[in-house]
């Protein structure tokens, strides 16, 4: 029974069974290489619009651990510059239509993934998921996301396999995401998807906390507590998600740098002696001080740490598609 309801892996709706997909990736931790011929034979093609350092390395080591071989192509710097829009003019500076290159990378490899990012200036734009799209539709083969213009899938299945696997109590636990200072406007994929997945996992108390004018796409948040106050928001909390972002209704703006924001030690007293998060890379004495992240209440190590075994978990899940179509 597959734990994916279609043959891609974009977003929190693409999963039947969110438990047992995270059973299946502290599986894989625990032993990494019982499925290791698995994907004999598969190959999956990496390709990188933006940069990457923990997601493209744990898919690679995560493929490798099943058998398969992966191929990292950095799109953005090596290669052509690729056009999305059907019906496109290209006498611009774009040198190949996503519907000629696709095609070819579905006959390359067996799962295509891919890392996209948005351009931060036109909202409809970014939330249209073009990039992404435009690869399911022309490729013909799987489609991993490796991060989108509005989602980190693997990012948040890792959020929640790093729950999972630290709460101990019979209790759903209070999970806090904070928005954070930041010195440039950054995408809402990591909030985003955050939301989306405790709210289609819904085993925890969620709140996001931010600045006014700082509201996240409903679409995303849904039934969360929205508070901004911080404090009041941070009583209690089991777990801690600091994470910048940008405006998302006045589309990708700083209207609030307020360093007050920024989580400390101070601020963890109002919680239940919480555990930190962040999705990496982050910067320190902004986003989050030193003292938090050199402190026992920091899991960003471990929760990176994981990255490795949901992407293993999904690659799985794909894999077991492939083998089950061919048979």
């Amino acid at each position: 029974m597959s734990l994916l309801k279609s043959k891609n892996f974009i977003s929190a709706h693409d999963v039947t069974n969110i438990n047992a997909l995270v059973a299946k990736a502290l599986d894989y931790k625990a032993n990494p290489f019982k499925d290791k011929t698995l994907g004999t034979g598969k190959r999956i093609g990496c390709l990188f619009l933006n940069p990457s350092m923990r997601t493209r390395l744990s898919t690679q080591i995560a493929a490798q651990n099943l058998g398969m071989e992966p191929i990292v192509f950095n799109v953005g710097s090596e290669g052509w510059k690729l056009e999305f829009e059907d019906e496109a003019i290209m006498s611009g500076s774009t040198s190949e239509h996503v519907k000629d290159a696709a095609p070819i990378m579905g006959k390359y490899f067996d799962i295509l993934a891919i890392r996209t990012f948005p351009s931060l200036a036109n909202k409809e734009d970014d939330y249209s998921e073009l990039y992404v799209n435009q690869f399911i539709k022309y490729s013909g083969i799987p489609v991993l996301s490796l991060e989108t213009a509005t989602l980190h899938p693997l990012q948040s299945l890792t959020d929640v396999i790093t729950i999972k696997e630290t709460f101990r109590e019979k209790r759903k636990p209070k999970v806090v995401l904070t928005w954070a200072p930041h010195v440039k406007p950054l995408p809402q994929c990591v909030a985003n998807s955050f939301s989306q997945w405790m709210n289609a996992w819904g085993e925890v108390d969620f709140v996001i906390t931010h600045p006014e004018d700082y509201e996240l796409d409903p679409a995303f948040a849904g039934n969360a507590t929205i508070l901004h106050n911080q404090d009041e928001a941070l009583k209690d909390a089991d777990y801690v998600y600091v994470k910048n972002w940008s405006t998302y209704t006045d589309y990708a703006k700083i209207y609030n740098n307020d360093p007050s924001w920024m989580l400390t030690l101070d601020k963890l007293k109002h919680t239940n002696d919480a555990r930190v998060m962040h999705c990496l890379p982050v910067r320190r004495n902004v986003e989050l001080s030193d003292e938090v992240l050199d402190s026992p209440h920091s899991i960003v190590t471990q929760e990176a740490g994981n990255r490795v075994w949901a992407a293993q978990a999904v690659l799985s899940e794909l894999l077991g598609q492939l083998n089950t179509a061919h048979h």
